[in-house]
């Protein structure tokens, strides 16, 4: 699917990545502290990778349930509506109550896998991704479900990797020239804007879907 919404849909992944991928939320003031403490830039990938496979499988998770039931090929429409809908609640409750699960605290720092899939669920980055992903994976759900986990696993991948490299160049530019005092000393709370995030792109997803 070559459409201009095909394409759209495909930046509209790779630039929730990328938002993703700046939000200090998902992990990568972690590899800043990594890269210090090894004193070498090298831990910074190093530290990204395993955040960026913790944040794959979590959107994988989210998407593959959603798509299995574009095999209903005659409720796309209203599975889209519905996930948007979703999102838009969920970004509103975030808007309400930003404190974090306490359970995200008792997850060790060497758990990268877990913690980041942990910290995607939480945030909901999964949900936000929902509504602009199921227009590239319901074409390919109609041909059963292995395409459509082929589907999930491309968007996913895309996704991540628009997230692993913003997430790079944050990492990168705090070590190089900040260091984690001057972020703390600048720190800006992005819960309000992340939750803000979430009621505008289902809004958007809801629009489209109408």
């Amino acid at each position: 699917m070559n459409s201009p919404e095909s394409t759209a849909l495909w930046l509209t992944v790779a630039a929730l990545g990328a938002w993703h991928g700046l939000n200090p939320g998902m992990g990568w003031p972690l590899a800043v502290a990594n890269g210090l403490m090894a004193r070498r830039a090298a831990a910074l990938p190093g530290t990204l990778l395993p955040l960026a496979a913790g944040h794959l499988l979590a959107m994988a998770v989210v998407l593959l349930p959603f798509v299995a039931l574009g095999t209903l090929l005659a409720w796309q429409r209203e599975i889209r509506i519905g996930a948007g809908l979703l999102v838009v609640a969920y970004g509103a409750w975030r808007l309400i109550d930003r404190r974090h699960p306490r359970f995200l605290a008792r997850v060790r720092p060497t758990q990268l896998v877990l913690w980041s899939f942990l910290m995607a669920t939480a945030h909901g980055a999964g949900l936000m991704l929902l509504p602009f992903a199921l227009g590239l994976c319901m074409p390919a759900a109609s041909a059963g479900l292995p395409a459509a986990g082929l589907a999930v696993a491309g968007v996913a991948a895309v996704h991540t990797g628009a997230m692993f490299a913003t997430g790079l160049v944050a990492a990168w530019a705090v070590y190089r020239w900040l260091g984690l005092k001057a972020l703390a000393r600048s720190w800006i709370d992005l819960d309000a804007v992340w939750g803000a995030s979430l009621v505008l792109a289902g809004a958007a997803s809801v629009a489209v879907a109408l």
